[in-house]
């Protein structure tokens, strides 16, 4: 089981540096996916603290599920909020 929760967590979230990349000008394109993966960490620390929350009102398998449903609900909300950009060129100016 913990092989394809790795399979797919791993396929999911490797392409996200590839589409950060396409979103950003072409001066940071080098640095940007970097840097999200740093704000990323630091908004991970949070986690411990929302399932330390959940886990006082419930049990321990409801407060994991509660917590993957904000992670997922959160994903969702920025995906669809950002920006799409198809036929990027790299090299050229926006």
């Amino acid at each position: 089981g913990a092989f394809f929760i790795q399979f797919g967590v791993h396929g999911a979230w490797g392409v996200v540096p590839a589409h950060i990349s396409e979103l950003v000008p072409d001066q940071i394109r080098g640095f940007m996916p970097g840097f999200a993966y740093q704000c990323g960490i630091l908004l991970a620390g949070s986690i411990t603290y929302l399932q330390a929350l959940f886990g006082s009102a419930t049990s321990y398998s409801n407060a994991m599920a509660l917590t993957a449903l904000v992670v997922f609900a959160s994903t969702a909300v920025v995906a669809s909020l950002g920006p799409e950009k198809k036929g990027v060129v790299f090299g050229e100016a926006d």
